[in-house]
Formats: structure tokens, C-alpha cells, sequence
């Protein structure tokens, strides 16, 4: 390290992915590669930026539980995915996830709570999306059975499916009032969005 600091020819790199750029990759994926497995310490890795991470009053009540390939089936039967497309079900037969993070409180959840849960899942989820992986939070769930089945002393709040996505997913300009509902055409995931303009407050 000294070395590195005395030699002012040493040109420092480029960081691997700007924020903007993981934020266009961290798109919710519902449609994974079955033939990746995800392990363990790629799931502990995403977990991990927790403790980086503001949380309300700094009172950090979230508790993380990591499955992996060898309990995926404890969890899948029980997650609901794409419910506004009531035309099709998902996942598609051959692109379930095989890996999840399922979030918990250890106290009774309330206003700040979910601060902090918004707060850890986009935080793990651009984590995902920089190790080559994607997610999508999940708050449609049978929270007494994955509870139950994956022995949990707490409530679950969110299950997060991780895996390398098998999805082609868009993102395109809408107005406001329009129909801001995803959908799908032609194999392609389109995800509309309020341009920048029209966020602002005026």
C-alpha cells in the first residue's frame, strides 16, 4: 500500500459499475437459469451489505434467512410472481429460482420498519445485480407455511428469489395517468416508467 501510494504514475480504475448502471440491471426478474446454482456465500455476500446500510434510529431489526437449491422447494410452491399479468403464470415452467433471501422483523413490523426493509432489498438487490445475479421482492407469499417449513422464529416480511435471470426486460417512458401496469410481448418484459420531468414538483 505504501508502494501504491508513493508511485504517482499508478493511474487509478474506473469502479466496475456506476450506480446508474446497476440500477438499470436491477430490474425484478421472474424468470431464472435453472442450470445456475446459486450458493451460499454468493447469498451471504448480498445479505451482508446490511450492516452498511442506514436503518430508522439505527435499531437494525432485520434478520435474514438464506435458502438455497437444497430447501428451494420448502419456499417456491408458496410465492406468488407477476400478478398483474392474469394472462400467464409465473415463473415459466423451467425458469424457477432456486435460491431466496426471506426477510424478517424480530419485533412487531411498524412505520420504520419497512423503511429499513426498503432500504435492505434495493441495497441486496443492486449488491445481486453487481455479482451477475438478479432478484425481485416478494410480499405475495403464504407467510404461515414458508414460516413454518423453514422453521423461522420470526415473521417473514419479503421473499426474495436470487438467480441470473433468463428475462429480457425493457424499461419505457410513460405519462402520467397513463397505465403504469407491466406486461409482456413478444418475450419481452416491458416495465413502464414516469420520465424525469415528470417527478418534479413545480
Amino acid at each position: 500500500m505504501e508502494q501504491f501510494r508513493s508511485n504517482t504514475n499508478i493511474v487509478p480504475t474506473k469502479a466496475k459499475s456506476s450506480l446508474s448502471a446497476l440500477l438499470l440491471k436491477n430490474r425484478s426478474t421472474r424468470g431464472f437459469d435453472t442450470s445456475f446454482k446459486v450458493r451460499k456465500d454468493q447469498l451471504m455476500r448480498i445479505v451482508s451489505v446490511n450492516n452498511k446500510v442506514a436503518s430508522a434510529r439505527n435499531r437494525q431489526v432485520l434478520r435474514f434467512a438464506l435458502v438455497t437449491e437444497e430447501r428451494a422447494h420448502l419456499v417456491l410452491p408458496h410465492i406468488a410472481m407477476g400478478s398483474a399479468l392474469s394472462d400467464v403464470k409465473l415463473p415459466l415452467p423451467g425458469t424457477e429460482p432456486n435460491a431466496f433471501i426471506v426477510v424478517c422483523s424480530v419485533c412487531e413490523p411498524h412505520v420504520s420498519t419497512y423503511v429499513d426493509l426498503g432500504i435492505s432489498v434495493q441495497s441486496m438487490l443492486l449488491q445481486a445485480v453487481e455479482i451477475g445475479l438478479n432478484g425481485v421482492c416478494l410480499m405475495s407469499f403464504d407467510k404461515d407455511r414458508i414460516k413454518e417449513n423453514l422453521s423461522l422464529p420470526y415473521e417473514p416480511l419479503i421473499v426474495i428469489p436470487v438467480g441470473k435471470s433468463a428475462e429480457s426486460i425493457e424499461l419505457v417512458d410513460m405519462s402520467v395517468g397513463s397505465d403504469c401496469s407491466y406486461y409482456r410481448e413478444n418475450g419481452i418484459h416491458y416495465v413502464p416508467k414516469l420520465k424525469p420531468d415528470d417527478l418534479i414538483i413545480e
